[in-house]
Parts: C-alpha cells; sequence; structure tokens
C-alpha cells in the first residue's frame, strides 16, 4: 500500500447520488452509513495521525444536472483539495423511462464534462471519479434489468473519457462488482442492482480507498 493521495491539513469532498448520501442528512449524518463513512473509517485505521477535513453532499435521487444546480454552493465554495464525483445511474435510468429532465448520455458528458472544467478553472482539486455501476446478470433483453445492462457502457465511457480528459483518479466500480458476480449472487453485495448492501458499500469503499493510495 502506498500514501494517501490526501495530505494532512486537506479538505476531501464526496458528491453524487444517493449511494453517496446514504442517510447523511438523516440520522447518520454527517456522513452516511456507506461507503463515505466506510472510506473515512479506512482511512482512520491506516493512518491514524493524518488530519482529514471530510465532506459529504450527496443527495438522493440526483442527476449530473442536479449536481451542475449546486456545484457552486457545494463544491466550489467548499474549495476542496480533493473532490469525488459519484453520479450517472439516476441519469441512465430516466433516460430509459424517457423522464422529464431525461439526461441521455450526450447530455450527461456535456453537463459533466461543464462541471468538471468549473473546477479546473476556478479551485486546485485534484479529482477522482466514481462510474455509475449496476448489479445485475439479466442481459435478457426482456426486462428493464437487462436494458440497463445495455445501455451503463455508455454512461460509464463518459466517466472514463474525462477521467482521461481531465487526468483524474478513477474507481471503476461496475467492472469490479461484475467481477464478483461471477463467485456469489448479487444479493451479496445489493438487495436491488442499484443501492448496495454495507457489503457492497466496503466494496466501493475499498477500492477507492485502493485508487486513492495507488
Amino acid at each position: 500500500m502506498g500514501d494517501l493521495c490526501v495530505k494532512d491539513g486537506q479538505k476531501l469532498l464526496f458528491i453524487g447520488d444517493s449511494i453517496t448520501d446514504c442517510g447523511r442528512r438523516g440520522a447518520s449524518a454527517p456522513f452516511g452509513d456507506g461507503y463515505v463513512s466506510l472510506f473515512i473509517d479506512l482511512v482512520t485505521a491506516h493512518l491514524p495521525k493524518r488530519r482529514i477535513t471530510f465532506i459529504n453532499k450527496g443527495i438522493g435521487g440526483n442527476r449530473v444536472t442536479d449536481l451542475r444546480e449546486r456545484w457552486r454552493d457545494d463544491v466550489i465554495l467548499n474549495r476542496p483539495d480533493w473532490l469525488s464525483v459519484k453520479i450517472g445511474i439516476n441519469d441512465l435510468h430516466g433516460f430509459l423511462r424517457k423522464a422529464d429532465g431525461a439526461v441521455s448520455p450526450d447530455r450527461f458528458r456535456e453537463v459533466y464534462d461543464s462541471v468538471l472544467a468549473e473546477v479546473r478553472r476556478e479551485t486546485k482539486a485534484k479529482i477522482v471519479l466514481i462510474d455509475p455501476f449496476y448489479l445485475s446478470v439479466d442481459r435478457s433483453g426482456q426486462t428493464f434489468r437487462s436494458q440497463v445492462l445495455e445501455t451503463i457502457p455508455h454512461y460509464i465511457k463518459v466517466v472514463h473519457d474525462l477521467s482521461k480528459k481531465y487526468g483524474t483518479r478513477l474507481v471503476r466500480t461496475h467492472d469490479i462488482f461484475q467481477n464478483h458476480l461471477k463467485y456469489r449472487g448479487s444479493e451479496a453485495f445489493c438487495p436491488e442492482p442499484v443501492h448496495p448492501s454495507r457489503a457492497g458499500h466496503l466494496v466501493i469503499a475499498t477500492e477507492l480507498f485502493k485508487v486513492m493510495t495507488a
């Protein structure tokens, strides 16, 4: 294990949807009880002397367009040294369901690019992107779940392309979970394909810790 890239006295801000939120605005404030809090626990366990300020700004149900609306208040004005972004599954679901304000892959790219560009222009923050995932192996072509699995590579590609463009660190959660599903059923990590159990959140936190200490 290498040293954590977030240095003593720095600030790490997490932003995203319900998977990042995970109760941080309620009983599990301020960090939630998901991968964010587990990542903080890993840092505490491995680097007890490291003084880091952690901020969780996840909000359940958010799409990248929602992030853009609150980007200045929640990201820019907080002046993080490191920024972790995890977004995409609500964008994908809304697009497939033809919901109001649906975010197509092209729209996802446009808006995501714009908020990352703003970070580069207005802060010195370094960035880690966490791609969207979906815990299912249904590729029948006859269900909504199979439609999600067919479509999610387009959203994942956007995240990977933007990671290259902005030189960010990258957590490939979808690939990681798909590999796990070769050995265990999805219920081991997620009671349904989107919202992980404790074990699923631990997978994300562990991979994020690996990426941040590489």
